[in-house]
């Protein structure tokens, strides 16, 4: 598997206009983490991983703290997931996560975005049987050894181990997550995880010609421009 999730780019903040599309994403990941686990970080390793993440990409602090107020009852709103597959340019296999308080209207967008493309929507498990839903660990140190003893030890099912450049990553079911992650803190005291999420990693990556990858990358830009979504995945390379 490697380092294959590294050819997901995110969205960068080029203008005030994404940073608050941005700041929105992660606040409702927040929202819904504490909402569904409770608002304490120490007892709820999902919400201590995204304010982590969130604080990593200049979430302001207040973002975070609103989100956190709304989870505690201090008004918010009800989001529900929901998740499309469909098909790009090229033979590309694209994964849409979305938040969402209106599943019709984001659904409607998401087709619209495809439409637009000359692409089309999927069946769900069309596309996401051909990714890996994997949970990602990565943290500073060369111990990885060390690393697959603790998780051996906690009996977690690892699909895949590296160290290079510094940095140890791991690679396990996103159902070993919570197991993943407690027996990484447990084993390496003040652990700092620089990528700590859930992603989903193609079994198979494909190259586009320059025609291809124009189309592709405004199919994904449009996506990432709805509000709703949270994540896009793909299988370019």
């Amino acid at each position: 598997m490697g380092r294959a999730y590294q050819n997901r780019k995110d969205s960068m903040a080029k203008t005030s206009d994404m940073k608050a599309r941005i700041y929105s994403r992660h606040a409702r990941e927040l929202y819904v983490s504490a909402k569904s686990g409770g608002v304490d970080p120490e007892g709820n390793l999902s919400l201590r991983g995204l304010i982590e993440r969130a604080k990593r990409n200049q979430v302001p602090a207040h973002v975070i703290e609103k989100a956190l107020d709304k989870a505690r009852g201090v008004g918010g709103e009800d989001f529900a997931t929901a998740r499309y597959e469909g098909f790009g340019p090229g033979g590309t296999m694209v994964i849409v996560d979305c938040l969402t308080d209106n599943p019709n209207r984001t659904f409607g967008d998401v087709r619209q975005c495809f439409t637009k493309s000359k692409c089309k929507l999927g069946s769900p498990g069309s596309v996401s049987h051909l990714f890996d839903h994997s949970a990602i660990l990565v943290f500073k140190g060369s111990e990885e050894e060390a690393a697959l003893e603790a998780l051996m030890m906690a009996d977690v099912d690892v699909s895949d181990i590296e160290s290079e450049g510094g940095k140890v990553t791991v690679f396990a079911p996103q159902t070993e997550y919570y197991k993943a992650k407690q027996a990484l803190l447990d084993a390496f005291e003040g652990v700092d995880f620089e990528v700590d999420e859930i992603q989903f990693i193609p079994q198979n990556s494909v190259s586009l010609g320059e025609e291809e990858q124009v189309a592709f990358d405004n199919l994904v830009d449009m996506l990432e421009y709805l509000e709703d979504v949270q994540n896009v995945y793909h299988n370019v390379g």
